[in-house]
């Protein structure tokens, strides 16, 4: 009998991870000294669009991957930021520590800045490993992309899931993103 994607599928999704408020929030972003503090852009200023020739086969992955859950998120989770128009940033200092650790190139060169929410806002947290699977050299069904968008934006973490990977069991710590559509002040 094969082995499906995950092995936990009755996990519970997440409550609270979708916040209309205007409490001052902390974001954390890595950027440029010459970059302005806007969150990161998922198909231009996305951390793993690196714009070289040899990594277009991932570029068409990162694509395929935010297309699908862009429509998933237009189907079910229409309150939610879209992650094409909102600003992406770490949740905590500690998820962006752990976004360097595992990414050290695509952070190379930058530093950490620290952000403040002005006025009213929404924000939503993910679980950004789900993007790391997403991006591994696999394919997927249909079916099994809107399995893992639900996990996604429901706000399940993957360390929840016992995902697979080439008969494997596939394990990443939670790194949280904010997706944030709101005023922001740089803080230093």
């Amino acid at each position: 009998m094969s082995q499906r994607w995950f092995d936990n599928p009755n996990a519970e999704p997440r409550a609270g991870h979708l916040i209309k408020d205007n409490s001052t929030i902390e974001l954390f972003a890595w950027l440029r000294p010459d970059e302005q503090m806007s969150g990161g852009d998922v198909l231009n200023g996305n951390p793993f669009s690196t714009g070289r020739p040899e990594d277009r086969i991932g570029a068409v992955q990162n694509y395929f991957a935010e297309y699908h859950l862009e429509y998933y998120r237009q189907r079910l989770y229409g309150d939610f930021p879209s992650r094409l128009h909102a600003r992406l940033f770490f949740a905590t200092r500690t998820d962006a520590e752990n976004f360097r650790t595992r990414h050290p190139t695509l952070t190379s060169g930058k530093h950490l800045f620290c952000a403040r929410s002005t006025g009213d806002y929404v924000v939503s947290y993910h679980d950004a490993s789900w993007l790391d699977y997403l991006r591994l050299p696999h394919s997927l069904s249909l079916s099994t992309l809107d399995e893992i968008a639900g996990h996604y934006w429901g706000g399940t973490l993957v360390e929840e899931i016992s995902l697979r990977f080439h008969e494997e069991r596939w394990r990443e710590p939670a790194v949280i993103e904010a997706l944030f559509v709101g005023g922001l002040a740089t803080h230093s």
